[in-house]
């Protein structure tokens, strides 16, 4: 650091002691009621605005646990943006990579983060649906279905659309929780879990290069996975196409 210039090194000097207190002297000259000012406005807007992304995770955790997390956030990870709207997204990097659980941590931690990250993701997200040539009321079997943009599909081992303080879970479930979390036209969120075979349709309508009509996804879909009562799987697939209609994860159908 000494090939930097004076201010710099001040600079870094500065952000490495608001990052590590207790560890990383403050810079010479500086009143510590002075620095005192900036690592309590740091930390407390940084706990704050975590806190407010993340509120399920926040609120299963005391006021101990929360701020550890804050300060191991702060010493261990390196951001890469200075924005504070992105720093939702760090921190669940810092989670997911970096952070080294502890015994009595949620086994759930990192999906959780996760799922609350990607409900936030979708709210703020610039993605709009092109509907050229879209026909929202089309015939969802003879026509090919379309995927919003604006939907997102998970698959977690815990079913973190329900945890609460009431409902904490210590078991992954026995078979992966499918979610599709989506943005309506009206901005309005919500969420869909799905059983794995209409998850394993809504996969296919999404990879459909090919530009396959529903009733083929569902026939291709139903010989994968050597289902013998083709009719009767179209008939529930259709069910399913509708609804996912109705719920705007998909927008419509286009010409095949």
């Amino acid at each position: 650091m000494a090939d930097r210039p004076e201010f710099q090194q001040k600079q870094y000097a500065f952000a490495a002691h608001i990052r590590d207190p207790h560890n990383v002297p403050a810079p010479e000259g500086i009143e510590d009621r002075r620095m005192a000012i900036y690592r309590n406005l740091f930390f407390n807007n940084l706990k704050s605005l975590l806190a407010t992304f993340y509120p399920v995770l926040r609120k299963l955790h005391d006021d101990d646990r929360w701020n550890r997390f804050i300060r191991q956030f702060m010493r261990a990870h390196r951001a890469q943006t200075p924005y504070f709207l992105q720093m939702p997204e760090e921190f669940l990097n810092f989670l997911r990579d970096e952070y080294q659980q502890d015994v009595d941590d949620y086994p759930f931690l990192v999906e959780l983060a996760h799922y609350e990250y990607s409900d936030l993701a979708l709210r703020v997200t610039d993605k709009v649906n092109n509907l050229d040539g879209i026909d929202p009321d089309g015939d969802l079997l003879a026509n090919v279905p379309v995927k919003s943009a604006l939907a997102e599909m998970y698959a977690y081992q815990y079913p973190v659309h329900r945890i609460s303080t009431d409902y904490l879970p210590k078991e992954p479930s026995a078979e992966p929780v499918f979610i599709t979390i989506y943005r309506k036209s009206d901005d309005k969120m919500g969420f869909l879990e799905m059983n794995p075979v209409t998850a394993g349709l809504l996969n296919a309508i999404d990879e459909n290069e090919a530009g396959r009509n529903g009733e083929e996804l569902l026939r291709d879909y139903a010989a994968s996975i050597d289902f013998r009562n083709v009719d009767a799987f179209i008939s529930h697939g259709a069910t399913a196409l509708e609804e996912m209609r109705q719920l705007e994860i998909l927008t419509g159908t286009r010409s095949n």
